[in-house]
């Protein structure tokens, strides 16, 4: 029976910790990350499909703070433009360097990254006080936290790792995706045999005004969450959540730190419901693994990047599938 799998990549695709975060970083990144995803094409029957999507938390922070520092000289652009921005970006260099590293193995496989928007609703709690929970931008350390605060009084920063001395970060509103509103066109387009880059940074967010017009929000969703959403769009059979870590731990940073290797959907859902998984880190991924599966998915996975194949054959990472 044909698959599609979906692949959410995190940050480090793109962009490594303590990388300035230059185009020519960037490309060389994305290039390796197109060498794991070619390995899993290459496993892929002739009527299989690939779907990826990917973040862009680090762009959309660099991009609003090169934004802050010219803004006598050029207008700044709203948060949602923002997305639209960084996701052409990295789109651009995805599909670029999947098609380079596709041409070089012979695989005659077309690729599309598409400009992407996401509805999510005007009334989120996340755009009320300060329930925003996504990291935006560069880690922290606690110093440099306080004196981002102080700098903008406006931004809300959160800790977002247990331990270790960079756990800061600046978070924005982060909305529960609704829907793909570009859902049709993306089925058409994985239907036909083209690999699709989409929702990239979570997609754009927009909501639905009275009259039915959408408009762009300052927000970004969480692009694991908007990933399953995307999942659901195009029928997939695996979710593969590829990030820095080989897999999910349960009691972090505690003595009694436990590896997760193979777990049920319960036995997932009982750990998140427990609090183990940050919100700003761990927490969406393990929730967005659950839904995949509630929604009849039929193998969730959280790994490391550099192992994808492995990942993909069910071999590493925590895998998550119903009993």
């Amino acid at each position: 029976m044909a698959k599609v799998v979906l692949i959410a990549l995190g940050g480090n695709a793109i962009k490594q910790a303590g990388e300035k975060g230059t185009s020519e970083e960037q490309f060389r990144n994305c290039s390796k990350t197109a060498e794991h995803i070619v390995e899993i094409v290459k496993n892929l029957d002739r009527e299989d499909r690939l779907v990826i999507t990917h973040g862009n938390g680090p762009q959309v922070g660099n991009l609003m703070v090169q934004q802050k520092l010219a803004e006598e000289v050029v207008p700044a652009h709203p948060m949602d433009v923002v997305g639209a921005m960084t996701q052409g970006q990295i789109g651009y260099m995805l599909q670029q360097s999947l098609e380079n590293n596709l041409k070089r193995m012979n695989l005659k496989v077309p690729v599309c990254a598409i400009i992407n928007q996401v509805l999510v609703d005007k009334n989120d709690p996340e755009f009320f006080g300060d329930k925003a929970s996504k990291p935006v931008g560069n880690f922290l350390t606690e110093e440099e936290a306080k004196e981002l605060k102080k700098k903008y009084p406006d931004y809300i920063i959160k800790k977002v790792k247990a331990n270790g001395e960079r756990c800061w970060r600046r978070v924005v509103p982060s909305p529960d995706p609704i829907t793909n509103l570009e859902a049709e066109v993306i089925k058409k387009l994985v239907e036909s045999g083209v690999t699709v880059i989409a929702s990239g940074g979570g997609g754009i967010p927009v909501i639905e005004e009275g009259e039915g017009n959408y408009k762009g929000v300052e927000a970004v969703i969480d692009k694991d969450l908007a990933g399953e959403r995307l999942a659901e769009i195009v029928g997939a059979n695996i979710f593969l959540i590829l990030t820095d870590v080989e897999e999910v731990k349960i009691n972090y940073g505690q003595p009694n730190e436990q590896g997760l290797g193979k777990i049920t959907f319960e036995e997932a859902q009982k750990y998140f419901e427990e609090g183990h998984f940050l919100a700003g880190s761990m927490g969406p991924k393990v929730k967005a693994c659950l839904r995949f599966l509630a929604n009849g998915g039929e193998r969730a996975v959280i790994a490391s990047l550099d192992k994808a194949l492995e990942a993909f054959r069910g071999e590493s990472g925590t895998i998550i599938e119903k009993a």
